[in-house]
């Protein structure tokens, strides 16, 4: 064989077998990518979830109610006499405290009719003392007959016509002294002052049905709200217990706790129309988170059961009045176990009957779920519940 051809045969056989070798390559790519594609088919077909651990805990029971902010006292403060209302010494939305002066009326003219009292009181008294005076000259005259009895009691009548100017005069002069002390308002509760519904300057008058200001007492406040006849079984039973049942009271999402109270009062009767009963709740409000007219969720506490199964909410379904959980197995199996749950607190749901301590229950990832089938476990919800169980 000639070298020419020698070196051709070689060429040949060097390209299949670089064909052979591409050929290779491309089949072991294509069955890496049909295992891969198999093994994330099968990894989707398992449905990913989370789980948490039935344990014991506190079981808080509460009564809930829609409520209103009601303030305890509410006034309207108006002016006791006519005049011209000459300055203003609060600011709107400003917390007084009772006996603060507010405002102030134009006390010039109480001042003029305490001066004209006070000088009719002079003039009448001074009246009195000359006959007092006359009355005792005519005694001894009419005893020894020098002055007929009749004069000496007619002088006697004078005197107590002018005692009882006197005393009618006085009696002016503490009416000009109140008028004029009511040209100064004054709080007569401490609470919260409302908008200012009457200018300086402007004249007001005792009659006026718009007053000047409002003030409401904000600490302490309550909250009126309605139970039904039902529930008032319970309430009754934690009152006999505890007198001072706790009350809460959250926003009207339901999700932030405002403030914290005490029954006060009950009603005297339920409405048969409504078929609830009205109850009273106070608050301290110290830092006025409750405002007055305001809407907001009551939970009445009624009992503490210290020993209760516990689990998320979010692990309980529910399907028409039946409740059931998906109990996670040994093998990484679900089953469906139908339970019996009680109140719910702070996202988690009392389980009376299902379900014992330290069984693990799937919380999240129900889109796939069934009965029998096996799940995986997120691996950060697995590290939360290992330290639950722990």
């Amino acid at each position: 064989m000639t070298p020419r051809r020698k070196h051709l045969t070689l060429r040949i056989v060097t390209g299949v077998l670089l064909i052979l070798s591409a050929l290779l390559i491309i089949h072991h790519r294509k069955q890496n990518a049909r295992v891969k594609a198999s093994q994330e088919a099968l990894s989707s077909a398992v449905p990913m979830v989370d789980v948490a651990t039935v344990t014991r805990g506190a079981s808080r029971h509460y009564l809930n109610a829609l409520g209103t902010v009601t303030p305890i006292n509410s006034v309207l403060v108006r002016s006791r006499i006519d005049g011209q209302l000459m300055k203003v010494f609060f600011h709107e939305g400003e917390y007084v405290q009772e006996g603060a002066i507010l405002a102030q009326i134009d006390p010039r003219p109480g001042q003029v009719s305490l001066t004209q009292a006070h000088g009719q009181l002079v003039r009448d008294q001074a009246s009195l003392d000359q006959a007092e005076l006359d009355l005792r000259r005519y005694e001894p005259l009419a005893q020894h007959q020098a002055i007929p009895q009749q004069q000496k009691d007619q002088q006697s009548a004078v005197v107590q016509q002018y005692r009882g100017a006197v005393e009618a005069d006085s009696g002016q002069v503490d009416n000009a002294n109140l008028q004029l002390t009511y040209s100064r308002i004054i709080a007569p509760i401490s609470g919260r002052i409302g908008l200012r519904l009457v200018d300086p300057g402007n004249i007001v008058h005792a009659g006026d049905s718009t007053g000047i200001l409002t003030i409401t007492q904000v600490q302490p406040i309550t909250v009126v709200f309605n139970l039904a006849e039902d529930d008032l079984a319970a309430l009754q039973k934690a009152m006999h217990a505890n007198p001072n049942v706790s009350v809460e009271a959250w926003d009207r999402a339901n999700q932030i706790h405002i403030a914290s109270g005490r029954i006060l009062s009950l009603d005297n009767s339920i409405d048969p129309t409504s078929g609830t009963l009205k109850v009273k709740a106070t608050f301290e409000n110290r830092q006025s988170d409750l405002f007055p007219n305001e809407f907001v969720n009551i939970r009445v506490l009624t009992e503490v059961r210290p020993d209760a199964l516990l689990v998320p909410e979010t692990a309980v379904q529910r399907s028409g009045d039946e409740a059931y959980v998906y109990l996670l197995s040994r093998d990484q199996t679900v089953h469906v176990r139908t339970v019996k749950t009680g109140s719910s607190d702070q996202d988690k749901i009392e389980i009376l009957s299902g379900l014992l301590p330290g069984d693990i229950v799937v919380t999240k990832g129900f889109d796939k779920m069934q009965d029998a089938i096996r799940v995986n476990i997120n691996q950060d919800d697995g590290a939360s519940r290992s330290e639950d169980s722990q």
